[in-house]
């Protein structure tokens, strides 16, 4: 009951310095908290300043992906693109692997085919675009676009083709996966023809224009054994895949390398090949200087792990460092520091399939601390970006659906059998954020050195990000830790100034433990594996971004509005104000 009660009134405790609206029931309010939570609350302010503009709002985490490309078109694959279509104010780009690979279109962990290439008894070529639309069919219905990974090798071009398939289960060695898709071609001019025909196609299906707007880009990982050549097999396979998309289509966008992360020595230096190479290498088609680059990619990822036995540990400061280190390199090159930059793949760790049964660090995917965890990254990408005046455009969160497995089992998924999972809510927040970025200032968020050279290990960092567009402003909030465990709840004191209007309307959207969340509804109805038709109903709704009470018309002075509520850990507040 005093839970009850404690979340109805802060959702209205309110207070506009002039007076004229006051909602602010604090005696009460403030019982209802000290009877239901065991924590102490840690005072946060917040300030926000509407008139001051610090750099646009790129919708940069419009972007996701995933290894299995036939989950795409699947019954819950097509769901999920639709849902993300409806709410997202910008066409999404998706990236998949395996967009090349031989096989009969069968998706498993880690695996997916179109079968688009294949020879005839002669050698001669035989394309079948027929998965490889359905694929993309399924985006362009959608609004959306791909990112198109061109890879893997198909088995009649592979120089070791045998063996080609893989069977990988979660638990099981990661090398497993590693097979005949991954080698060079055998014949350098057959892959080139197979690429200028994939474009051309893809010009006469979709049209010359949208096509323009896609990226294309080679490979996945080439620095890592993804790639079963040398690093000059590899540029040698960019100057023709890029000749070829060129060829077919002049303005098409092509771009690499997505290594790994240039926070390694490896990735740095596979990085570093790979401009050097596009901006002074012999081309190893047309026997001039330079190769065709319009975009580049890199990946950052975390890495979490088990801590006093079996508690989360995140490590933010690893995933950062790898943006950073990617960012630099970018701009000590003059000539592309204004290419645009999509982080290919960027995460809190590497592995999307392995689950939380043969993987127990992975357990932060199925709750809040994976939103909360999002929302403090992805405003330290933005601040990364400044700081080397670097066009960074995008970070692909590989992260989509595994299509008929049990449910809430731990894999990095946006939904789980078609019900949205907490973190989704966060990118629904972000689609509500537009315009500029503005000042912000929180007394209790780590600055961005702090948290790339050490992540977040001390106090919670309960932070914003905040944008302003002609009728609307949008504060994001977040009380995030690196390890996943019960901490102080924030106090949140938070003041906006510059409204450009004295009527406006007040919305506060919330992700926490009884918000936005159907993991936790799930568990409430015990877990079930199988759940009833009503209950599937249920996690449905409980999936959605929710709002703490209904939005608030409220009339304000002097463009200032000043409100105050809390925020469990790991939890996420989007403050919406329209005028």
């Amino acid at each position: 009951m005093l839970l009850s009660i404690k979340k109805y009134l802060e959702n209205y405790k309110m207070v506009i310095e002039n007076k004229v609206l006051t909602i602010a029931l604090s005696i009460v309010c403030a019982l209802a908290s000290s009877a239901v939570w065991a924590q102490d609350e840690r005072a946060v302010a917040i300030s926000v300043d509407l008139d001051k503009e610090v750099g646009e709002m790129e919708p940069v985490w419009s972007f996701f992906g995933y290894d299995e490309p036939n989950y795409t078109y699947m019954k819950d694959g097509k769901k999920l693109i639709a849902e993300i279509g409806e709410f997202s104010p910008v066409p999404v780009y998706y990236r998949a692997h395996n967009l090349l690979t031989t096989g009969d279109g069968t998706a498993r962990f880690k695996w997916g085919s179109t079968n688009a290439y294949t020879e005839d008894e002669n050698g001669n070529p035989v394309y079948d675009w027929t998965i490889i639309d359905k694929i993309f069919d399924t985006y362009i219905q959608n609004g959306a676009k791909p990112l198109v990974e061109i890879g893997f090798m198909p088995k009649a071009l592979s120089t070791l083709p045998e063996p080609y398939e893989h069977f990988w289960k979660p638990g099981d060695p990661y090398g497993d996966i590693h097979t005949g898709w991954r080698y060079p071609p055998n014949d350098y001019d057959k892959w080139a023809e197979l690429i200028f025909q994939w474009v051309k196609h893809s010009v006469d299906r979709y049209g010359q224009e949208e096509v323009e707007s896609w990226y294309w880009q080679l490979w996945n990982e080439p620095d890592a054994p993804y790639w079963g050549g040398t690093i000059d097999e590899f540029l040698k396979l960019y100057d023709y895949t890029a000749d070829a998309v060129k060829r077919a289509l002049p303005t098409a966008i092509i771009g690499g390398a997505n290594d790994t992360g240039p926070g390694s020595a490896r990735g740095a230096r596979f990085l570093y090949a790979f401009l050097q190479h596009c901006l002074t290498g012999t081309n190893f088609v047309t026997g001039e200087i330079g190769s065709p680059l319009d975009a580049i990619l890199f990946h950052a990822k975390g890495a979490p792990r088990l801590i006093e036995g079996d508690v989360v540990q995140m490590d933010m400061g690893r995933h950062l460092r790898n943006l950073d280190e990617g960012f630099k390199i970018v701009a000590s090159y003059p000539k592309f520091k204004d290419l645009p930059i999509i982080i290919g793949e960027s995460d809190p760790e590497g592995c999307a399939a392995c689950g939380e049964t043969t993987n127990p660090s992975n357990a932060y995917r199925n709750g809040t601390m994976y939103s909360s965890y999002t929302a403090a990254s992805f405003a330290r990408k933005y601040e990364l970006a400044d700081k080397y005046g670097v066009n960074y455009k995008g970070a692909v969160t590989w992260s989509f659906e595994f299509e008929d497995q049990p449910w809430f089992h731990g894999f990095r998924d946006l939904a789980t059998n078609g019900v949205d999972k907490p973190v989704l809510n966060v990118f629904r927040m972000f689609a509500m954020m537009e315009g500029k970025r503005v000042l912000v200032d929180s007394d209790q968020m780590y600055g961005l050195d702090s948290v790339v050279n050490s992540s977040i290990r001390n106090q919670e960092d309960v932070g914003a990000l905040a944008s302003k567009a002609a009728n609307t402003a949008a504060v994001m909030i977040w009380n995030y830790h690196d390890v996943d465990t019960k901490g102080d709840i924030a106090s949140i004191n938070l003041k906006v100034n510059g409204v450009p209007s004295d009527k406006v309307t007040f919305t506060h959207y919330r992700i926490d433990d009884e918000n936005s969340n159907s993991y936790q509804v799930w568990k409430e109805m015990g877990s079930p594996q199988n759940p009833s038709q009503a209950q599937v109903a249920e996690l449905e709704k409980s999936g959605k971004l929710e709002t703490m009470g209904d939005p608030q018309s409220m009339t304000i002075d002097g463009g200032e509005i000043n409100a105050e509520f809390t925020l469990p850990l790991q939890g996420v507040s989007l403050i919406k104000i329209d005028w």
